[in-house]
């Protein structure tokens, strides 16, 4: 059997895109994970719990498979014990016929593989901060102490160590403020 896995992720919540892919492979069906969640992946344990010999699972990229070397590792194994096979479409890779990759082909890909899994899970932790409020980067500072650091600096009075003690703001942010 032609087994075609989906899931969603951060940079594509939408599977449609992967369906797309795999529905020009003849008699697929598509299993389709509900959500890009690691931890609940209901809809791989149980396609690989029916799995049978000689089945083929087909993915767009190794990351909707697993997610991590580890990970993906583990799921080989598990799937290559029942005697089935994993097809990658955009790695180019198939489980089943391993002979004719060379090694730097296959670190290559790994190479891929480790890159996707990183920056999905580091825009998961971004957003998921967002949510909760927390945003990247430096805070800015407030508004009402970079405008008296500026009317400081335009009445000439006060030298550039004294505005900075008195608002906080440093040499650099006032002259970027000045510019704008």
């Amino acid at each position: 059997m032609k087994i075609g896995y989906v899931r969603p992720t951060h940079d594509e919540p939408d599977v449609s895109q992967q369906i797309q892919h795999l529905s020009i492979i003849e008699g697929i069906q598509i299993i389709e994970e509900e959500h890009d969640s690691a931890k609940r992946r209901f809809a791989l344990i149980q396609m690989i719990h029916n799995l049978q010999p000689e089945d083929m699972i087909y993915v767009t990229k190794l990351y909707h498979l697993a997610d991590s070397s580890r990970h993906l590792n583990e799921l080989l194994d598990e799937i290559h014990q029942k005697k089935a096979s994993v097809i990658s479409l955009n790695e180019n890779i198939d489980s089943k016929h391993v002979e004719g990759y060379s090694f730097q082909e296959v670190l290559r890909h790994l190479i891929q593989f480790q890159s996707d899994v990183i920056s999905e899970k580091t825009k998961s932790g971004l957003n998921a901060a967002q949510k909760k409020g927390n945003n990247a980067g430096r805070p800015k500072k407030p508004d009402a102490n970079v405008q008296k650091a500026i009317l400081m600096y335009e009445s000439k009075k006060y030298t550039l160590a004294e505005i900075k003690e008195a608002t906080g703001i440093s040499k650099s942010t006032l002259y970027r403020n000045l510019e704008n």
